[in-house]
């Protein structure tokens, strides 16, 4: 254990000497990207909710299912936060070079990274929803595990647990919600509420008479 500490302790050398010797512009995209990155899996849950309200019942589950799962990832990687005092590499490795973000204070531990825990999530998650998404998905959350470790407030193995916590909890949390949200989804789509069946969407079916219809002017034009 103690081997892969020494290990991450290096490699966050590694890595806070290779952001040291980058431009400043390119120092300022990673400290942009380690806070924003999140809200860019926020627009994405929010694009993958809209593209499924006139999809089937299980799609618009599993996309409402999506944010909450991360939230779960979250709520994992807080509970192990608060077990564990790892004290923050920025404070705790000598000869360390200044972290390019503020180092948090004491008590804001270290192990797991809740960025990185997040963005697992996310990423497992909005898979489960969106097919085809994972190509960005993974390589974003990657990027954001990373950034923790380049700014300079993270050990390596910090966001690598955080990853994997995330994306393992996101995952239990779509298959094991997926059934009773869908049932939430299609009572939704039949309620009197219109409120209710904008926010759930009508489903395939509210298109269908529109298209038969399409479809019976086509043959009846073609005599």
């Amino acid at each position: 254990m103690n081997t892969l500490l020494d290990l991450s302790d290096r490699l966050y050398l590694d890595v806070a000497d290779f952001a040291h010797s980058t431009p400043h512009w390119f120092q300022w995209i990673a400290e942009m990207w380690t806070e924003l990155g999140l809200l860019l899996f926020g627009v994405l849950f929010l694009a993958g909710w809209w593209r499924t309200r006139e999809g089937s019942s299980r799609a618009m589950a599993l996309a409402l299912l999506a944010p909450i799962a991360t939230g779960f990832g979250y709520v994992a990687s807080e509970a192990l936060k608060s077990l564990i005092d790892e004290e923050r590499p920025c404070r705790a490795v000598a000869e360390a070079p200044v972290s390019l973000v503020a180092c948090p204070p004491h008590g804001d531990w270290s192990f797991p990274s809740n960025h990185s825990a997040i963005a697992g999530a996310a990423a497992i998650a909005l898979a489960l929803s969106w097919r085809g998404i994972v190509w960005l998905t993974v390589p974003m959350a990657l990027l954001m595990a990373f950034s923790r470790v380049f700014v300079g407030v993270h050990y390596p193995h910090d966001v690598t647990v955080g990853l994997l916590v995330g994306a393992l909890v996101a995952f239990v949390v779509m298959r094991a919600a997926e059934r009773p949200v869908r049932a939430l989804v299609e009572t939704a789509r039949s309620s009197r509420s219109s409120a209710v069946v904008w926010c759930a969407g009508r489903g395939p079916s509210a298109h269908a008479p529109a298209h038969s219809e399409r479809r019976s002017r086509t043959r009846h034009g073609a005599y």
